[in-house]
Parts: C-alpha cells; sequence; structure tokens
C-alpha cells in the first residue's frame, strides 16, 4: 500500500448495527471520523438561514440537501488534510445518493486521498431489520408506529444507496459484509478485509 489514508465509508440499512460497528472501527483503526447526522446537528447550532432550514429538515424527518452536506464535509476534509498524521477517514452513513457519490469521488481525487477508498456494507434482509427494529422497539418502549416508518426507511434505501451499492461494485471498491452475524463476528469480518489495503 501506498502511504495514502484509507478512506472507509460505512452503509447499512436500519438495523444492520452500523453506528455499532462504526465505533468499533473507529477505535481500532485511530481514523477521523465524518458523520453526516452529527455534523447537521452540530450546523443547526448556529441559528443562520441555513441552521434553521437543517433543524426544519431534521425535526420533520426530512432529508437535508446534498450540497449543503457536501459544504460540510469540505469543511472537514480540509481540516483533516492539515492534520499531520492521518491513519485514515470514516465516513459513517455516507454517500448515500449518487450525487453524493461522485461528488465524494471528486473531493477524494482533489485531496489526492483516491486510492485506498472502500465502502463497506453491512448486509441484513429486510426480514432482519424488520425483526432487529421491532425487538428494539420493544425494549426501548416505542410507540407501535415504527413499522410504517422502518418500510419508508427501506424503501429509501431500495431507490436512493443501491445505486450507490451497484456504483461502487462496479468499481470494485464495495466490500460486502454478513451483518446476520453476532457483533464481534461482524467485527471481525470487516477488519479482516480491511487489513488487505491498510
Amino acid at each position: 500500500m501506498n502511504n495514502q489514508p484509507l478512506v472507509v465509508c460505512v452503509l447499512g440499512k436500519a438495523g444492520a448495527g452500523k453506528g455499532t460497528q462504526v465505533s468499533l472501527i473507529r477505535e481500532r483503526l485511530s481514523l477521523e471520523y465524518l458523520g453526516s447526522g452529527e455534523m447537521l446537528r452540530e450546523r443547526k447550532k448556529q441559528g443562520d438561514f441555513t441552521g434553521k432550514r437543517i433543524a426544519d429538515c431534521i425535526d420533520n424527518g426530512g432529508l437535508v440537501l446534498t450540497p449543503v452536506i457536501f459544504s460540510l464535509w469540505m469543511k472537514e476534509l480540509e481540516r483533516i488534510k492539515n492534520l499531520e498524521d492521518v491513519k485514515g477517514i470514516l465516513f459513517d452513513g455516507s454517500p448515500r445518493k449518487i450525487l453524493e457519490a461522485k461528488l465524494l469521488d471528486e473531493a477524494l481525487l482533489w485531496y489526492n486521498w483516491q486510492d485506498n477508498f472502500k465502502v463497506i456494507l453491512i448486509d441484513i434482509s429486510d426480514e432482519e431489520a424488520f425483526a432487529r427494529i421491532d425487538k428494539r422497539a420493544k425494549i426501548e418502549g416505542r410507540e407501535d408506529d415504527e413499522v410504517e416508518a422502518l418500510k419508508k426507511r427501506l424503501g429509501w434505501f431500495k431507490e436512493e444507496v443501491t445505486p450507490v451499492l451497484d456504483y461502487y461494485e462496479k468499481q470494485g471498491k464495495l466490500v460486502k459484509i454478513n451483518g446476520e452475524q453476532q457483533v464481534e463476528e461482524v467485527y471481525n469480518e470487516i477488519i479482516q478485509k480491511l487489513e488487505l489495503w491498510f
């Protein structure tokens, strides 16, 4: 491998355990973290026009437009580029649209980080997603409208994220992980596959 940092994106359906795996990978590999949700929540605190629009989107379950998210990414990527010793960068749950994927490709090219780029899909079936979310809803005592919300999220994943996965698979950048294993087994499979590139 060359001296470029490892750039990893982690994607998965609702219930895939993405958040857990992202935390474990971050800790193990000491990667810089870019989570769009976290960045948007931080940005909305500014209270200007864009901050208020972001807050409105988040509070009403809408999606923030790609240019807004991308402007936040670029600010973070510039910060990371200026650090002295960067082992890698971890994108949590992005890119989720083809436009985001193509813009990310261009950004990685701009910063000369394109060579060690992989997209991890923690793969579970829709049935497994429903079973896990249902179990989580009962444990956390949520209202029973979770099923309709999950149907929407899975429908959106199929419509928006599946083309992103196809796009990266054609480039040989997609790494599929069996998400229907125990947490530790999923983690071990991810690390085993990533070790080929770092």
